[in-house]
């Protein structure tokens, strides 16, 4: 994909590697739409980067879904780049009561969200690129965040079916493969002692600019090519006892 003058939608871009990405984006010189569901957020990153575009939006709901679609098909029709990047994480365990209500936003938010944006926005005709974004822990599990995982590795799935599926169409997909970065994914602190979102999308942006497809760093590197020997080495690390 090129870099530059494009007009770009991304998906949970308020916070964490969506903003991190929408900074390097207009960067580059493109014109960049976020959305989420806290306007004080949005608000936030439109004082940090006023070029940005915002759009409040609550991805977990069809409706919202669908009235996004219609508002960008209708005030901006030429959006030639789609990145499903929200995503949310609980760490939780299956015995707890709330288990199954927490379960069920992450699979809207993770699996369902995506899926009903790409069949909505390759209507656009001006759409040659969508890049999901999934995770390491699409490999390996990490049993403190088990739905989250699934969802992960049904969108790594999903995204390489959606890649021979959307040949025809000349539409490219990228699958972007982050490993835990310094954001709140999953809460506040979790992750304070992670790769900063900075050095992941510098990493990655070098890796589309060689015209790679499944970007990936650190972690997640090691994951995506690892043995069957070494992704049960790292399950065992990860869940010890």
């Amino acid at each position: 994909m090129k870099l530059t003058n494009n007009k770009i939608l991304i998906t949970g871009g308020a916070s964490g590697i969506g903003l991190g990405l929408a900074e390097r984006f207009i960067q580059e010189g493109n014109t960049v739409i976020v959305c989420g569901r806290r306007e004080d957020a949005l608000n936030e990153a439109k004082a940090k980067f006023p070029k940005l575009i915002t759009k409040v939006c609550d991805l977990q709901l069809e409706t919202d879904r669908i009235e996004l679609y219609n508002w960008i098909s209708e005030n901006h029709s030429d959006l030639n780049i789609l990145v499903n990047n929200a995503g949310i994480q609980n760490w939780m365990n299956i015995a707890d009561s709330d288990f199954y209500d927490k379960a069920v936003n992450e699979i809207n938010t993770n699996v369902l969200a995506p899926i009903h944006l790409t069949t909505l926005f390759i209507n656009l005709k001006s759409l040659n690129t969508i890049i999901n974004v999934t995770s390491g822990l699409a490999f390996v599990q990490l049993s403190k965040v088990a739905v989250y995982c699934a969802t992960k590795a049904f969108f790594h799935s999903f995204t390489l079916s959606l890649r021979h599926s959307l040949k025809s169409k000349n539409i490219e997909v990228i699958e972007m493969i982050p490993p835990a970065l310094n954001t709140d994914l999953g809460g506040k602190g979790l992750h304070d002692g992670q790769p900063p979102v900075s050095d992941f999308v510098n990493s990655v942006f070098q890796q589309m600019k060689e015209g790679k497809t499944e970007l990936t760093f650190g972690f997640s590197e090691i994951m995506a090519k690892a043995t069957p020997e070494v992704i049960t080495a790292t399950f065992n690390r990860m869940n010890p006892g």
